[in-house]
């Protein structure tokens, strides 16, 4: 339905080519094109950035409709999440997904949730999961960052039906190297599936990237083996997220490499449609990169993922136009006009953090300055050389204003997602 609707507005919009076809991008097999990405991205099988522009600001405001059945206010797992993140592509809409790094960003997640009336994607790091557990608490085969991750979710799970909303638990980049936590992660989750029926974490991330892309599938193919027994959902990564971002740093990677070709694409997702039970997402790169920079210095294709999912149609031949399910990282600092493109062309969640990290900061940082002569000392301030100040240096105070502050940049990132009153 949705897929008509674009074709219906492309159509209005005098951009009849753009909405019979999208033509895939040079390159073959294992080996993305270079410089010439432009040669697939001709007038008129894209849209022009004006035309573009013009649809980003149609009144984002849609016929509520029923959510799907099986997703219940509270962390969504299994079908559940699979019918949601079908929800979301049918809807057209794309779930925020936060870096948190302990209970005041993972609070300010749900109550901008609560407010812009949509889901949310909790997400943790392996950082973020040691941050959580202590800097000081011994890491060694990443016990701490283990046990932060478990700590963070459980708060997750005690509070999250408070705020009325569908939340994703989900854990960020895990590299070859760093496949240890994520194998500790799913042991919780095993446990925690015979206790409960359902796991701790609703998805893991698996970024193995770096690696051939055989090596690449073959090793994502054998965790969500292990995965769908437990109805965990995998999330790969195809290409590089250029940037850097905890602990990951694709600052220096070949440009190539942030492009994405859709024989990739289809190869991974016959190679992991094969896994019984299995349910996975793609994080296929079109010129992410994590991290704000200047205007001009990122330049991002979401055209690829029009194209990947017209290659793959056509190969299945089963008449879904949107068959994969996208997810866009490097998200923070993107325009507006390229997020809701990429939205259209399967998107289900962007990454944001690099946004929300500032914001909090910001937060705390305004607190700071209207406040400024009631925080230097414990007695004395502007209204009295005896007046006492602890209400101000309360620590509650100043995180509450990041938190503040980082609940209204997830509101108006919700905005962008068109994630706003669909509950």
């Amino acid at each position: 339905a949705s897929f008509a609707m674009l074709r219906t507005v492309l159509l209005v919009a005098g951009l009849a080519a753009a909405a019979d076809a999208f033509t895939a991008p040079a390159g073959f097999f294992g080996r993305p094109a270079t410089a010439a990405r432009s040669v697939s991205l001709r007038a008129p099988v894209v849209p022009s950035a004006a035309k573009r522009a013009g649809l980003a600001s149609l009144n984002m405001a849609e016929t509520k409709t029923a959510l799907p059945a099986s997703v219940k206010p509270g962390v969504v797992t299994g079908q559940a999440l699979v019918d949601l993140l079908d929800y979301a592509k049918e809807k057209g809409f794309a779930i925020p997904g936060v870096n948190i790094v302990g209970t005041n960003s993972i609070n300010a997640c749900m109550a901008a949730a609560k407010e812009y009336g949509g889901p949310i994607m909790v997400t943790f790091s392996k950082g973020g999961g040691q941050f959580i557990a202590g800097k000081d608490a011994d890491n060694t085969n990443d016990a701490a960052s283990i046990a932060g991750a478990i700590a963070g979710a459980l708060h997750v799970r005690a509070v999250a039906k408070l705020y009325g909303v569908p939340v994703v638990l989900h854990t960020d980049h895990c590299q070859k190297a760093w496949l240890p936590w994520v194998d500790g992660l799913m042991e919780a989750n095993e446990k925690y599936f015979k206790e409960h029926g359902e796991p701790l974490f609703s998805s893991h991330m698996l970024d193995l990237s770096e690696e051939s892309l055989e090596e690449n599938v073959a090793i994502c193919k054998k965790y969500l083996e292990r995965m769908a027994k437990v109805n965990v959902l995998l999330e790969m990564e195809l290409g590089v997220t250029g940037g850097e971002e905890d602990g990951v740093d694709n600052t220096d990677v070949d440009s190539s490499r942030l492009y994405t070709q859709p024989e990739e694409v289809w190869y991974t997702y016959q190679e992991l449609s094969q896994v019984k039970g299995g349910q996975f997402t793609v994080a296929a790169s079109f010129g992410n990169v994590h991290g704000v920079y200047a205007p001009g210095n990122v330049d991002l294709q979401p055209v690829i993922l029009h194209n990947t999912q017209k290659y793959i149609s056509e190969k299945l031949g089963d008449g879904n136009p949107k068959p994969v399910k996208f997810v866009f990282h490097g998200g923070s600092g993107s325009s507006v006009e390229d997020i809701q493109y990429a939205i259209e062309a399967g998107v289900i969640k962007m990454n944001i953090d690099t946004d929300t990290q500032w914001a909090f900061w910001d937060g705390v940082r305004g607190y700071e300055a209207k406040f400024h002569d009631f925080l230097q000392g414990q007695i004395g301030n502007p209204e009295g050389a005896t007046k006492p100040n602890k209400k101000y240096y309360d620590p509650r105070m100043s995180l509450r204003a990041g938190e503040e502050a980082m609940q209204k940049r997830l509101v108006s990132a919700a905005k962008d997602l068109k994630c706003v009153n669909v509950l």
